[in-house]
């Protein structure tokens, strides 16, 4: 990708957030019988073997002559981002439903944010803070609900409790590794995160006590169109161009652009599944929109 490109990170990020909404619906239908970590397993390998040949077709090599540590901290940035993360995402999407898990999702940004702040030293500048705050004030008008019909009080807690660990597990998983992204080939590293999260996978799996039983939802489910083509879309295509957006702009602007996901998510929602966009929802729409451009301008 030419770096030149004006905004090239910022609309990278904002179609990520497009394609993450879509992923979430067809994993909605999928988690209605495949378990949490078989979902994740499965499009994690699809992902991993379909970046093979796309790492062939740009040239790139799947072995690079780098010191270790680097490959250490990639895979070590897959296994809690991808491996642990992903699999807790999936486990509170099933306890809560796409709805209140956009709602849980909104810490992504606050959790980037202040990560960025720590860690990587970055700022924003006063436009662009006031188009994140605008973009988190569309989620959490446009997601506001009075009460959660169908979810008992446990499963709203484990819910809300698995979906807070997973947004932090892949925060921390993608500013650790924000500084290699900005030198490393893209499809590269990708595929050497995708690896740590399936070795992390391999290992809970091993030694997990109902492992027979998620294996064999996998293989037992009546979803597949749902969970091939959503694991296609939130690993492969995902993947990529969130990565992409993460390496070539601040990942403050990055995360504040992913956030605009939970909008995209209601409005899938309604043309898919039939769910209806109140007002609310109508106006954090409008704010989050107002938001994006606001981030992309300053």
């Amino acid at each position: 990708m030419d770096a030149s490109i004006p905004y090239l990170g910022e609309g990278l990020s904002l179609f990520t957030a497009v394609v993450w909404a879509l992923a979430v619906i067809l994993f909605r239908k999928s988690g209605e019988r495949v378990r949490p970590f078989a979902l994740n397993t499965f499009k994690n390998l699809l992902a991993f073997v379909l970046f093979i040949p796309t790492i062939w077709f740009f040239g790139e090599t799947l072995f690079r002559p780098v010191p270790v540590n680097i490959y250490i901290l990639l895979l070590l940035s897959g296994a809690i981002g991808i491996g642990i993360g992903d699999s807790l995402f999936f486990k509170s999407l099933n306890l809560l439903g796409a709805g209140l898990t956009a709602i849980v999702d909104c810490l992504y940004s606050p959790f980037i944010i202040g990560l960025s702040i720590i860690w990587l030293r970055e700022s924003l500048t006063f436009v662009q803070i006031i188009g994140a705050f605008l973009i988190m004030s569309a989620i959490l008008i446009g997601t506001g609900i009075t009460k959660s019909e169908g979810i008992s009080r446990k499963n709203l807690i484990l819910g809300i409790f698995y979906g807070v660990l997973a947004l932090a597990s892949m925060a921390v998983g993608i500013i650790m590794i924000k500084p290699l992204l900005e030198q490393s080939p893209l499809l590269w590293a990708i595929e050497i995160r995708l690896f740590g999260g399936l070795i992390a996978l391999g290992i809970i799996l091993l030694f997990h006590p109902k492992r027979r039983k998620i294996t064999s939802s996998l293989f037992a489910t009546h979803s597949w169109s749902c969970t091939i083509s959503g694991s296609f879309l939130g690993a492969y295509v995902a993947m990529f161009v969130w990565l992409a957006g993460m390496k070539y702009t601040q990942a403050l602007i990055a995360s504040a652009l992913n956030q605009t996901s939970t909008i995209f998510i209601f409005i899938f929602a309604a043309i898919f599944l039939k769910e209806s966009i109140n007002l609310k929802r109508t106006i954090g729409i409008i704010l989050a929109f107002i938001g994006s451009f606001l981030v992309l301008s300053g």
